[in-house]
């Protein structure tokens, strides 16, 4: 019945439909389908207006360039013959002297002029014809120096006027080249109108031409990317109703509902579980920002850094100058690698330094109870481990196991190579160890689902804490593993993969 409704409703012809097919086939979303035919269109219809408002800018350009030319020769050609004749006429004349005329500020200024024509002409021809100008003005400029020299050396008054006579041919020679160049400009703003105009009709047919094929394909492109749309959704429908099966007949109450209806049924159930695994990563993910969030509150704990502090005062008033640089040097150390300008990981040789540093330091507190060896295998030190592993194992160990312990006592942490590709991390006291009761106790919390971290009473990263962090980075088949024996020590391996540079 479902399948008649559609071949009933079918209007398209079967060459369409097969267009369709292929184009709904593409590897491509709705979403980029639609945007791409979108900006087919519009990149069609901006490449022609791009086009011929580029042409009008150059005819515009060049038709400009050739006017103002123009313009700039026509106030040139009635201007230096004219007042360069003037000018050395009155100095011949003696009505001036040579050095109070304005034969050369006249000359600069055409000069200028004709350089501006030069930086505007469009066409070779053009720059040859103000070029041949330009050498004439220079070979005016001649003149008038000479003029210049004979008038400062007491030349006669026939000897000056053959040289005025020269500038006066030379003027002439400027005018003449002005007017030729004004004529030559005019032809070729006539020629340049001609051309642009044939090509503004070749343009206006190639748009008349393209701007129906724009049209044309908008409206093939809407139709089928409708189409395209309709016939997924239409084929999803009728697998999801499939996928559903029984399930969804208490939720369908009438026969009229339409298919985007029915779609958002099937989906109902989908969703509801989803959200289930959402809820469930979300969770996860807080434990995990409240480990790292505790993890930081006791990398960087006051009560160390107080206690550290004073230590280094009294040192100091003690004049303890060696022990100072050193305790310094080893606290810069620890909170350098501490911060790890923010990075999660850091390679082992890191992590085994930034204990190396706190054990400096609290050795240094707790000088006569506290000692301390590290033995890590040379091939481990390029392996990435998490930062703030071994730290709170380390300081677990200190406070728990050796300040309990009256004669003090060592701590010792490893590193070595374990099997199938895993690093085993240790750290090893020699204190007061756990009671029975206390190991079963923290045991247990191991392998529980903590709801929560929680730093320890003295502000320290608890050994169930680590043992979670760790577990939520790498996974559930690592973490901490603990022996203690009451008043013989405590030995807490972690087990971690090998990892390299992140990897």
């Amino acid at each position: 019945m479902m399948n008649a409704e559609i071949v009933a409703s079918e209007p398209t012809p079967r060459y369409m439909a097969k267009f369709i097919t292929l184009f709904a086939r593409i590897r491509f979303s709705l979403r980029t389908k639609i945007l791409l035919s979108f900006f087919t269109v519009i990149l069609l219809l901006s490449a022609m207006n791009v086009m011929l408002i580029w042409e009008v800018l150059r005819f515009n350009r060049q038709y400009d360039a050739i006017i103002t030319n123009i313009t700039t020769a026509n106030s040139i050609n009635g201007y230096v013959k004219p007042a360069i004749d003037a000018e050395m006429w009155n100095i011949v004349s003696g009505k001036t002297e040579f050095t109070d005329g304005n034969q050369y500020e006249i000359i600069e200024q055409v000069n200028t002029q004709i350089e501006s024509m030069m930086a505007n002409a469009e066409s070779d021809k053009s720059k040859i014809k103000l070029e041949v100008i330009y050498r004439t003005m220079n070979t005016l400029t001649h003149y008038v120096d000479k003029m210049g020299e004979q008038i400062g050396a007491g030349s006669r008054v026939a000897e000056n006027e053959q040289v005025l006579d020269d500038i006066r041919g030379v003027s002439a020679v400027v005018e003449e080249s002005v007017q030729d160049y004004m004529l030559f400009e005019v032809n070729q703003a006539e020629q340049q109108y001609k051309a642009n105009q044939e090509r503004f009709t070749q343009l206006s047919i190639l748009y008349m031409i393209l701007l129906p094929g724009v049209i044309l394909f908008s409206v093939l492109a809407a139709w089928i990317i409708s189409a395209s749309i309709y016939i997924p959704i239409k084929k999803l429908h009728d697998v999801t109703a499939t996928i559903t099966g029984e399930d969804l007949q208490a939720l369908v109450t009438t026969h009229n509902v339409d298919e985007i209806t029915e779609l958002g049924i099937s989906f109902n159930i989908m969703i509801g579980r989803i959200r289930e695994l959402l809820n469930a990563k979300i969770r996860e993910q807080e434990n995990l920002k409240k480990a790292e969030l505790k993890a930081l509150q006791a990398q960087i704990n006051p009560h160390f850094l107080y206690n550290t502090l004073d230590t280094i005062v009294w040192m100091a008033e003690s004049n303890n100058t060696d022990q100072v640089i050193e305790i310094v040097r080893a606290l810069s150390s620890f909170f350098r690698i501490a911060l790890s300008k923010g990075k999660d990981w850091i390679s082992l040789q890191q992590e085994i330094e930034h204990v190396r540093s706190y054990l400096t330091i609290q050795k240094m507190r707790y000088r006569d109870i506290l000692d301390f060896k590290i033995e890590v295998e040379e091939e481990l030190l390029d392996s990435t481990v998490l930062k703030l592993t071994l730290q709170p194992l380390v300081e677990n160990a200190l406070y728990h196991g050796i300040k309990s312990k009256r004669n003090g006592g060592t701590i010792v942490v490893r590193a070595h190579a374990a099997e199938n590709d895993n690093v085993l991390l240790e750290v090893q006291d020699d204190g007061v160890g756990f009671t029975p009761y206390k190991l079963a106790q923290i045991q247990d919390l191991l392998v529980q689902d903590l709801g929560e971290v929680t730093l320890s009473e003295e502000g320290g990263f608890g050994l169930e804490n680590v043992h979670k962090r760790i577990q939520l980075y790498y996974g559930q088949g690592y973490g901490l593993a603990i022996e203690s024996h009451y008043r013989s020590g405590t030995r807490v391996a972690v087990k971690i993969p090998y990892r390299c540079n992140g990897t």
